[in-house]
C-alpha cells in the first residue's frame, strides 16, 4: 500500500528546494558576471574596463548577450528534461528523445544547401535562415513521431517512434552532407554546439519561449506527480490525460527547438540538470521543473565560461564540455548507485 510521506518531511523538503532555488539564483548572478567579464583574451576585470568605450561596447553587444543566452538555453534543455522523465517515467530520457535533434540537424543542412543554391526557388525557407530551418525541423521531427506513434496516449510506442525518426532525419542529413561537401565544417560546428551567435534578438525569443514553457509545464505538473503513480493511477483520478500529455510534449519540443536552434546540438544538459535537482531534493514536479530549469542555465553557463577561458583566445565546442561534465556526472551516479547496492547486498 503506497504510504505518504509525513508532513514534517514534506515541509522539510520543501524547505530545501526553496533554498536551492535562491542559492541557483544567486550563483546564476556571480556567473552572469563572470561570463561578461571572459573575452577572447581570457578574464578581466569589469570594474577595470569601466573607461573603455570600445570594450565597454563590446561587453554590451557580444558578451552579455552571449552569456545570457548561454543560461536562457541551458534553462529551457533543463525544463524539458525534466518534463520528458516525468512524461515517460524514464531518468534516462532527455529533451531530443522524439527525434527533435535530428529535425533540427537536418533543417539546418537544409538551409546550408538552400543559402548557396537559390534556383531551388524555396525563397521562403531561404529567408527562415538556419536557427528558423533548425526550430522548423525539430518541430516538424516531433510532428512525424507524434504521427508514427498514433497520438499521445503510449509512452512506449512514442519512444520507438522517436529513435525511427532520429534515425531515418539523421541519414537524410548524412547523404546531404555528402551531395555538398561543402556543409561538412558548419555542421560539425552544430553538432558540437555553440553561443558565439546569440545576440540580443536571440536572447528576446529565448526568454519568451522560456517564460510560456515554464508556465505551462507547472500548469501541467500535476499530471506528471499522477504518472508516477502509474498509468491506470492516473487516468483513475479523473484527469485529462490525452490532452495534457499533448501539451507536456508541446513544451519539451517548444524549448527544445528553440534553444537547438540558437545554439546547436548540446549533450547532457537537460539529461543531468533533473538528475542533479533530485540528488539534492525530492519535491513534486511543480517546483522540480522549475529548479531543473534554473539548474540547467547554471550547467551549461559554467561550461560556456570554461570553453572561452580554458584555452583563451581559443575556443572549445561548448557541446564538448557539457558532454565530458554531464557525462563524467552520471558515471559516478552510476558508480555510486552499483557501490550503494553492493554495500545493501
Amino acid at each position: 500500500m503506497h504510504r505518504n510521506p509525513p508532513q514534517g518531511a514534506l515541509s522539510h523538503e520543501a524547505a530545501r528546494s526553496r533554498w536551492l532555488a535562491v542559492g541557483l539564483l544567486a550563483l546564476t548572478a556571480v556567473l552572469l558576471l563572470l561570463g561578461a567579464s571572459v573575452g577572447s583574451t581570457g578574464w578581466e576585470s569589469m570594474w577595470s574596463l569601466r573607461d573603455d568605450p570600445v570594450v565597454q561596447q563590446i561587453v554590451w553587444d557580444i558578451r552579455l548577450p552571449r552569456t545570457l543566452g548561454a543560461w536562457l538555453a541551458g534553462a529551457l534543455l533543463g525544463l524539458a528534461g525534466a518534463v520528458a522523465q516525468g512524461l515517460f517515467r524514464n531518468p534516462l530520457a532527455d529533451p531530443y528523445l522524439l527525434g527533435s535533434a535530428s529535425g533540427a540537424a537536418l533543417g539546418g543542412a537544409l538551409a546550408m544547401v538552400l543559402s548557396g543554391t537559390a534556383a531551388i526557388g524555396m525563397a521562403w525557407m531561404q529567408r527562415l535562415g538556419m536557427t528558423g530551418m533548425a526550430f522548423a525541423g525539430a518541430a516538424a521531427a516531433v510532428v512525424l513521431t507524434l504521427v508514427l506513434a498514433q497520438g499521445v496516449q503510449n509512452s512506449l510506442r512514442m519512444l520507438l517512434a522517436g529513435v525511427v525518426v532520429g534515425v531515418v532525419l539523421g541519414a537524410v542529413r548524412d547523404m546531404l552532407e555528402l551531395r555538398y561537401p561543402d556543409i561538412l565544417q558548419p555542421m560539425k560546428a552544430f553538432g558540437l554546439g555553440s553561443t558565439a551567435f546569440i545576440g540580443w534578438p536571440a536572447c528576446a525569443l529565448l526568454l519568451g519561449a522560456w517564460a510560456l514553457c515554464s508556465g505551462v509545464a507547472w500548469a501541467l505538473s500535476r499530471v506528471l506527480d499522477a504518472l508516477t503513480l502509474g498509468e491506470s493511477t492516473a487516468a483513475s483520478l479523473g484527469l485529462p490525460l490525452a490532452p495534457m500529455r499533448a501539451g507536456l510534449i508541446a513544451v519539451m519540443a517548444l524549448a527544445t527547438g528553440t534553444a537547438v536552434a540558437q545554439t546547436g546540438l548540446i549533450a547532457f544538459v537537460g539529461l543531468a540538470a533533473p538528475h542533479l535537482v533530485r540528488s539534492m531534493v525530492r519535491v513534486g514536479h511543480a517546483r522540480s521543473i522549475w529548479l531543473a530549469s534554473l539548474m540547467g542555465g547554471v550547467v551549461l553557463l559554467v561550461a560556456d565560461i570554461l570553453a572561452r577561458w580554458v584555452m583563451a583566445p581559443e575556443e572549445l565546442p561548448v557541446g564538448v564540455l557539457t558532454a565530458l561534465l554531464g557525462g563524467s556526472y552520471l558515471l559516478w551516479l552510476m558508480h555510486r548507485g552499483h557501490a550503494a547496492r553492493q554495500v545493501r547486498g
